[in-house]
């Protein structure tokens, strides 16, 4: 088996398809735990970015329901993964989803409802409730409980070392240009002139869609981030994570070291250069944003970064056999749920491969509207 990058992605996916018994490679351009990973904040949530209310309207309430339990049972199996491999800085965190332009207090008041009507415990906060616990000024806001703040470059690592323990071979820095699929298996082309023959190719490679990957319903777009100064005494009360229900929305958490990670102003900018170019006045953005949310913090700069990542209409991920490439999987546009989806794309890809079809497979096809 062959899996193309050595990300967060790459690296569950491995671990997954090691724990069945095969033999695994890894290829990646750049080298382990690179590229997104780096960038990632790292809130890792079961709440999808789309609300359970309003993906019920893209794709069912039936699907909408499985696809958000589907997102709770990953925090949980990531948890219990990283915990057997003792990774440090991994912190259970409950998130606080308050009340923006996407979704005002009635309509949060109705998104409760329906993760309650899911078996998903969440908890209403009012105006008051909210100011009084957490010294927020907004209309409302959803308790969510159980989700994850962990170090992605740190779990990429520990993953990738069990599995080369077992024998996984990772040729990096690496670039596949090339793919051959034939009956019996597929051979991948690297630039230096290595070939690699494998039964099953996995694209783990975050938004860089590989050429015969179908584009239809995906599209990239840019986050802009900052960590602040170290202060412990002025953090908010059970520094749960906090994000909008806004587009676009700010999302911020606690660092193990006092600082905040608070990140957002996304835009659909796929260019690198001009998503560069822009750091400078979305940092401005986010400090004045960041300073009216949470007054009491000093919101002073010391770390500013950006990232590109893929997302689809619907907030779901696409993990699938290539159209047209026998033996080929991929794992993509997983919007801001990216570790989370990472963790159900190892089982889901995983599953397909071992003969042992997962039965959540179907949300995350390429037909499901997205």
């Amino acid at each position: 088996m062959l899996v193309i990058g050595a990300g967060i992605t790459g690296a569950m996916i491995a671990d997954a398809l090691d724990q069945s018994g095969l033999k695994v490679a890894i290829a990646d351009k750049r080298g382990v735990a690179k590229g997104s990973t780096t960038a990632s904040t790292a809130l890792v949530q079961f709440e999808i970015d789309t609300p359970l209310t309003k993906l019920a309207g893209k794709i069912g309430r039936a699907d909408a329901v499985r696809a958000w339990r589907r997102s709770r049972l990953a925090i949980d199996a990531l948890a219990a993964r990283l915990g057997e491999l003792d990774v440090p800085d991994v912190v259970r965190r409950d998130s606080l989803y308050i009340a923006g332009d996407m979704l005002d207090a009635d309509a949060l008041g109705r998104e409760h409802a329906a993760r309650r009507a899911a078996g998903l415990a969440s908890q209403f906060l009012d105006r008051k409730a909210l100011r009084a616990r957490f010294g927020i000024a907004r209309q409302a806001a959803i308790l969510g409980y159980g989700n994850l703040a962990i170090d992605p470059r740190r779990a990429t690592l520990a993953l990738l070392r069990v599995a080369t323990s077992h024998k996984t071979t990772i040729f990096a820095p690496v670039e596949i240009v090339d793919i051959h699929t034939k009956q019996a298996g597929v051979t991948a082309a690297a630039a230096n002139g290595k070939r690699i023959h494998c039964r099953h190719l996995v694209f783990a490679t975050g938004y860089e869609l590989p050429d015969r990957v179908p584009r239809r319903g995906h599209k990239l777009s840019a986050t802009w981030v900052i960590a602040t100064v170290p202060q412990p005494r002025r953090l908010w009360p059970e520094q749960c994570m906090i994000w909008e229900a806004s587009d676009p929305y700010l999302y911020l958490r606690t660092t193990p070291d006092d600082r905040v990670i608070c990140g957002g102003e996304d835009e659909d900018v796929p260019d690198e250069a001009e998503r560069d170019a822009l750091l400078a006045r979305k940092t401005k953005t986010l400090v004045r944003k960041l300073g009216r949310l949470l007054p009491q913090l000093d919101t002073t700069v010391e770390f500013a970064w950006t990232g590109t990542f893929g997302e689809t209409a619907t907030g779901l991920p696409t993990i699938a056999p290539v159209p047209g490439m026998r033996h080929c999987w991929v794992a993509l546009g997983y919007g801001g749920n990216g570790i989370t989806y990472a963790r159900i794309a190892a089982d889901v890809i995983c599953g397909y491969i071992t003969g042992r079809p997962d039965v959540d497979a179907d949300l995350y096809g390429f037909s499901r509207g997205k």
